[in-house]
């Protein structure tokens, strides 16, 4: 009978590359500045997410425009 090789209940947890930055952040920079960078990082993935939702308002704009020019 083939013995099969044990494992253990330990396992090794890596830190996310966020949660790295993070910590080098925390070291790096005071708590204003921190929460100043955050927010400016939040602001761009808002613009990001609104300038996504505009283009996709301005394709189904174009898309009834056409639709409508060739009913009548």
């Amino acid at each position: 009978m083939a013995s099969r090789p044990r494992t253990t209940a330990t396992t090794l947890v890596l830190p996310s590359v966020a949660g790295a930055l993070r910590a080098v952040e925390s070291l790096l920079l005071s708590g204003g500045q921190r929460t100043a960078r955050r927010n400016a990082w939040t602001a761009v993935l808002e613009d990001r997410r609104r300038a996504k939702d505009r283009v996709e308002a301005q394709h189904v704009m174009e898309a009834v425009s056409k639709a409508t020019s060739r009913a009548t």
